[in-house]
């Protein structure tokens, strides 16, 4: 009996001391405040299903940046990439050559596929840092944006009725862009937890020098990961101009700051190889609380972006808090 208390108290514990726990008492305890704060409006139906339906190309794209930061990259271009995506597709549906909404979605995809592939062969092949081919590509990419579109809109009357009422439906009560967040979630479990080349992505942030040794093909694996991580950006692409019926070129503009500061809330280690999408997931949602409730508790919009950067500073030294805090337990197991 006492054993199987202790082995009880021992789970709980364990429980408790998970990323994803935490992040999740505190979310709640983030709602109870604000419910109290914006006396009853924040946990109403019309601010659920905005915040579903608004933030959800967000949570899609952190999904993205999860497994660029799994092996110690960074992409800070996926704003720009979102807006030549559904640039693309927009301007190709104004004039008449995408005939639904599913082929939009595709093309979408497929621009963010490409513009993934080319930073991945960047950085793997090209051997330039990260942040500096993505940085560099941002500038590119959002220029693309404007040029193909000659600086011009296309506006809610240009744009197919079932493209923008997808946005708008919903499934069981849920909306149908959250139906997107909630699939792409599944398939980030199935495919880190349970394929080859998602242990592969751990591994390659963990040590990359021992994967060189063990005959994994580094480069490929950065290719493949910026190449998904651009194909989901182009879906954010597609979700972000189905959801506010234009398409502009100054879209996401600013939305990498958001994703990086999901990904990190959720425990996801900038230095690579730590992370689980349920844990960006949890993330990506707080994020969306914190944006919808600062105007709600009457915070000037200035201010939002301080707490939000503060936010990602937080995190970030708890997240370096915690990782030294495992590294020193590591060695202290170790036999000398």
């Amino acid at each position: 009996m006492k054993n199987k208390l202790l082995q009880k108290n021992s789970k709980l514990s364990e429980l408790f001391r998970s990323r994803e726990a935490s992040l999740l008492l505190v979310m709640i305890l983030l709602c109870a405040l604000i419910q109290w704060r914006s006396n009853g409006a924040f946990l109403s139906n019309i601010v659920i299903t905005q915040l579903t339906q608004n933030y959800a190309y967000t949570a899609v794209l952190a999904f993205g940046m999860l497994l660029v930061l799994l092996i110690g990259g960074i992409d800070i271009s996926i704003g720009a990439i979102l807006a030549l995506s559904g640039m693309t597709g927009s301007l190709l549906m104004r004039d008449g050559f995408l005939p639904n909404a599913t082929s939009v979605y595709a093309v979408s995809i497929a621009v963010g596929l490409l513009c993934g592939l080319v930073i991945g062969l960047i950085v793997a092949k090209g051997k330039v840092i990260p942040i500096i081919a993505t940085l560099g590509m941002q500038y590119i990419f959002r220029g693309l944006t404007y040029a193909i579109s000659d600086t011009k809109w296309v506006s809610s009357d240009q744009m197919l009725a079932s493209y923008k009422n997808f946005a708008q439906g919903s499934f069981l009560g849920i909306n149908n862009l959250f139906w997107i967040v909630i699939i792409v979630f599944i398939a980030m479990i199935v495919f880190l937890r349970w394929t080859s080349f998602g242990r592969q992505i751990y591994a390659a942030g963990s040590n990359p020098e021992a994967v060189k040794i063990s005959g994994i093909n580094l480069d490929r694996v950065k290719i493949i990961v910026y190449s998904i991580n651009g194909a989901i950006a182009g879906l954010a692409g597609a979700m972000y101009t189905s959801m506010y019926a234009t398409a502009q070129g100054n879209m996401a503009s600013g939305a990498e700051m958001d994703v990086i500061a999901a990904c990190v809330i959720g425990g996801v280690s900038l230095n690579g190889g730590q992370g689980t999408p349920l844990g960006v997931l949890l993330g990506a949602i707080t994020i969306a609380i914190i944006s919808k409730s600062l105007s709600l508790v009457g915070i000037d919009a200035f201010w939002q972006q301080a707490l939000k950067g503060g936010i990602i500073l937080l995190a970030v030294l708890v997240n370096v808090l915690v990782q030294r805090r495992n590294n020193r337990k590591a060695l202290e197991g170790r036999e000398i």
